[in-house]
């Protein structure tokens, strides 16, 4: 006859609830939230989820569904509050966190009872063996949740990626727990050593599950990714070389225009016609006024811009070497400055006063680094999303934020990084690229 198994003590499901948000937290807060901030949150919520288990264990047991759904409530307040990320993400987490406390709840004591079945839980030989298998589960989760949660990306999650999880983790639960029911089924274990092992099996198929939809959400993430920022490369690619016949073509139309209205004014004397010709130059001249730093591919991005610039009033300077960046492809030119020019045209043709419309573009070598920094004057707002980041003011914002990934993305292909900064009214924007790997 089966030795009667003592069921897990409500304080280490709580502990294990709390562990488990924290693996979680810990994860997500390096780019959300000051740890002060998440610690603070994290040590109120210890107690908090271990009295409200304790709590929910000496109330009547029809109420224990209610109990469950108590704590799994407060799990998600705690993710809430210490990472402050939108409710899809936190219903997510909340999921996952859930059923790695039940398994880690479950195998811990399981292993407790096996070899210490008489003694106190708080004995310090069932105490230790309870702790060091907690982190037998808890190091593994660390280390295979980790690759979830990668540093400066946001997560990919959706609706139905919030749905998915909550039905995996409320079917795990209710298939682990349904030999405590009481009521015989082809799925519960009769004997108590069985109900301990369905229990920390299903839990672990359960942690399997979830993890398993993590990976897929992030294949499909990165599949999509790469699809946009290889559209917006040639997208950008396009358009400089566009570009590029655009502004041969006009550079001829200038050289023909400025003979022929030398010969009309040599003809013709009158001072108005005068007046109206010289008008004309000036405008011609505008129009033929090309970049010449060096590099005739960024010569050609540095043009068509400043056009842009010039059709929105807005006062672009730029001050580059472009040697410095011969090494880098025509496409990824195109890509860094190309973006990079417009998310600030963008942003300066949100301002009101035209004398305030600047941009700034600098280009020069430091140390051992390439620095590319582009400033611009905006009106004070930035647009961000629940996870932090930045996205357009366009009414059409379809591939809103595929620019600024585009630039990161070409600058770690060139072992690089990019940063955004806010001082007062001026953005900017900084890539930092290894010399080595972008000059010839």
């Amino acid at each position: 006859m089966d030795q009667v198994l003592p069921d897990i003590p409500r304080v280490h499901t709580g502990l294990a609830e709390w562990a488990a948000c924290a693996l979680y937290v810990w994860h997500l807060w390096r780019t959300r939230t000051p740890r002060k901030h998440a610690i603070a949150v994290l040590v109120l919520g210890l107690p908090a989820l271990v009295c409200l288990q304790v709590a929910a264990g000496h109330a009547p047991h029809y109420l224990w569904l209610v109990g469950m759904a108590a704590s799994v409530g407060a799990m998600a307040l705690v993710v809430r509050w210490s990472t402050m990320a939108g409710w899809v993400v936190v219903g997510n987490l909340t999921a996952r966190a859930f059923i790695l406390a039940e398994l880690l709840a479950s195998f811990a004591w399981q292993l407790t009872v096996w070899f210490h079945p008489s003694a106190s839980p708080w004995d310090p030989p069932s105490a230790a063996l309870t702790a060091a298998a907690s982190l037998l589960v808890l190091g593994p989760a660390w280390l295979l949740e980790r690759r979830h949660f990668p540093e400066g990306e946001r997560l990919h999650l959706e609706h139905a990626d919030l749905w998915v999880a909550i039905a995996v983790a409320t079917l795990t639960f209710a298939m682990s727990n349904l030999s405590f029911t009481g009521v015989p089924s082809p799925f519960s274990g009769q004997a108590d050593s069985e109900v301990f092992y369905i229990r920390t099996l299903v839990d672990l198929c359960g942690f399997l599950v979830l993890y398993t939809q993590q990976e897929r959400i992030r294949e499909l993430a990165a599949a999509a990714d790469l699809a946009a920022v290889q559209a917006q490369l040639r997208a950008q690619h396009d358009q400089y070389l566009q570009s590029k016949a655009n502004i041969e073509a006009v550079s001829r139309a200038h050289h023909d225009l400025k003979h022929k209205i030398a010969l009309i004014r040599a003809e013709v004397d009158p001072q108005r016609t005068v007046e109206r010709f010289e008008e004309l130059e000036r405008s011609v001249g505008a129009i033929g006024v090309q970049y010449e730093c060096g590099n005739p591919v960024l010569d050609v991005v540095l043009t068509s811009k400043a056009q842009s610039c010039a059709a929105g009033h807005i006062t672009f300077t730029v001050v580059a070497d472009g040697t410095l960046v011969a090494g880098l492809s025509a496409m990824d030119v195109a890509t860094l400055f190309g973006n990079a020019l417009d998310n600030a045209i963008e942003a300066a043709l949100h301002v009101s006063d035209p004398d305030k419309r600047l941009i700034r573009l600098a280009l020069h070598a430091k140390g051992t680094m390439t620095v590319l920094r582009v400033e611009n004057y905006f009106d004070g707002t930035l647009v961000r999303d629940e996870d932090g980041e930045l996205r357009t003011r366009k009414t059409e914002a379809r591939g809103h934020g595929i620019g600024l990934r585009s630039i990161r993305w070409t600058a770690r292909q060139h072992g690089g990084e990019v940063t955004g900064d806010v001082e007062g009214n001026w953005f900017t924007l900084t890539v930092l690229l290894p010399r080595g790997s972008v000059s010839e």
